[in-house]
């Protein structure tokens, strides 16, 4: 069976666990693994090796973009003591214990290849996590602290990454000058990921068909990849920054159109992506479980465990000291509060790896030299899906029981702002309506029944049915209404701007305006 059809296949194979997960309340890429690992065990399918250069440069980037895109900067920058000692401390110290112990376990490993196991299963995927917090309804502290961790952790171990692979290439490794060029790779990254962003604003601003932005948006992750790979910085810190800045700008500069079919659009494709990197590894590991025979079943299982083990517990031990330590010193607790013991405890379970970790592994070279194999590549990317199929299962699995018992539920503040949002953008409509009404014959005639609509909404109350079947049977006067749509819409990104409400906020009352300009647009309703 060729490839393709053996893709095809599986994709409509992710397709129904993505709607099989709804039903068993799991997160899709937990379905993902299992059945990458069930591929293995399925007899005539072809070893694959795929092309360690092309996996990288086609799926992280608008994985890491479309991460980037939606990641709040205002909590960000609330958070960023404990975003930074995850995202870059905690990396750091995974990447240097799960090295420790596949070393002591392998001892025949080299140790730039130990570190390089560290370094591919560092990083927690947000997916999971995400597809649980979607159904639960969580203290916006700890989706903050997940989500900003998942923007700069990847980054983080990605570069480690590369300086563990160059370490086993040449065989050679310095300290200091690792951290020398450390600093330029994340510097030189970060600038060129935010000139290639404000440079893609620009470009999308004078963009009218909304397939070519949508396009565009594409085109610039990896843009950022490749030119940073390039020119010898971190191509992979210029998609986040290029993300974060368009991010940004986006719903300020796309039209209601643009933003809901790019939405739909990249929401598909990061699916497609996912569930095309587990059918890929699930193929690969078929060819390596065979090349790993001269290891015994009892050894390969063991040191999966260990390193599961080790990458989970690491976490553990590195959440609670830096959630709690800190607060020892009155500078942290006039900034911050102290967390409960159940938010670092949820924290630090949210732990499961995923489509990252894959995508890092399969790009390991098959050669580190001329007819050299490389040193346990086949060993460190069955130890890669092991430590993402442990945590998923164990992890993935409990999370939500996890959060349910803990009794941990969502605050108030993000509901507080949402009503706070609402009333503000109803204000911003009425007064729109009242200017419209002194220049407008159309307006004026609306006015009574849109004022009581809006009235409603400051009200928190439904309209009535009549007043939105007149408002219907008025549709004609399209111009009035966008009119007071554009005048929330201007309130609402005012208020992001002046930092009173979260992205969260921002993108769920901007999607609300977008789908009442669609219908308004399509004739279909008020």
């Amino acid at each position: 069976m060729a490839l393709l059809e053996i893709v095809l296949i599986m994709l409509a194979v992710a397709v129904a666990l993505g709607r099989f997960s709804d039903v068993l309340r799991l997160p899709y890429p937990v379905l993902l693994v299992i059945a990458g690992m069930g591929l293995a065990f399925v007899p005539g399918l072809p070893d694959v090796r795929l092309d360690p250069e092309l996996t990288l440069a086609l799926f992280l980037p608008p994985l890491l973009f479309a991460s980037a895109f939606y990641t709040s900067w205002r909590d960000f920058r609330i958070y960023i003591r404990p975003i930074l000692l995850l995202a870059i401390g905690l990396v750091f110290a995974t990447t240097l214990g799960v090295g420790l112990v596949f070393k002591w376990l392998v001892p025949d490993v080299p140790w730039a290849a130990a570190f390089l196991l560290g370094a591919i299963v560092s990083p927690p995927d947000a997916v999971a996590a995400a597809a649980i917090m979607e159904r639960l309804k969580l203290p916006r502290r700890i989706v903050a602290i997940l989500e900003g961790e998942s923007l700069v952790n990847d980054a983080t171990g990605l570069v480690l990454y590369k300086f563990a692979l160059a370490a086993v290439l040449t065989g050679t490794f310095s300290v200091w000058e690792a951290a020398a060029t450390f600093a330029v790779y994340a510097v030189g990254g970060t600038g060129l990921g935010v000139a290639l962003g404000f440079g893609a604003v620009a470009v999308m601003k004078r963009l009218d068909e909304t397939l070519l932005q949508i396009v565009a948006s594409f085109i610039v992750p990896y843009v950022a990849f490749l030119l940073g790979e390039q020119i010898h910085v971190s191509g992979v810190l210029a998609v986040v920054a290029a993300g974060l800045v368009i991010g940004w700008h986006v719903p300020e500069l796309a039209s209601a159109e643009a933003r809901m079919q790019s939405n739909m659009v990249w929401g598909a494709v990061v699916f497609v992506l996912n569930a095309i990197v587990f059918i890929l590894i699930g193929l690969e590991l078929d060819g390596i479980t065979g090349r790993l025979s001269a290891y015994s079943l009892t050894e390969l299982l063991s040191w999966a465990c260990a390193i599961s083990a080790a990458a989970i517990v690491i976490r553990m031990l590195w959440v609670f000291p830096n959630a709690y330590v800190p607060h020892l010193f009155e500078a942290v607790r006039r900034i911050e509060s102290k967390p409960p013991i159940e938010m670092t405890i949820i924290i630090g379970w949210c732990g499961m790896r995923g489509v990252v970790s894959l995508a890092a592994a399969q790009a390991i070279p098959h050669f580190a030299g001329v007819g050299e194999p490389f040193p346990a590549r086949d060993l460190i990317v069955f130890l890669s899906f092991a430590v993402i199929f442990a945590t998923l299962i164990v992890q993935g699995t409990t999370l939500g029981p996890l959060i349910r018992m803990m009794k941990v539920g969502g605050d108030r503040n993000e509901e507080s702002e949402e009503e706070t949002a609402r009333r503000k953008m109803a204000h911003a409509g009425l007064t729109e309506l009242e200017d419209q009404a002194q220049h407008d014959i159309v307006a004026l005639d609306l006015a009574p029944t849109l004022r009581r609509i809006y009235q409603a909404r400051l009200l928190e109350q439904a309209p009535t049915q009549d007043d939105l079947d007149f408002a219907q049977a008025r549709a004609q006067a399209r111009h009035v209404r966008e009119a007071l749509l554009a005048a929330e819409r201007k309130r609402l990104l005012k208020l992001r701007r002046e930092r009173e409400i979260g992205d969260g906020v921002l993108h769920k009352l901007l999607r609300e305006l977008d789908i009442e300009e669609m219908r308004l647009a399509t004739n279909r309703d008020f």
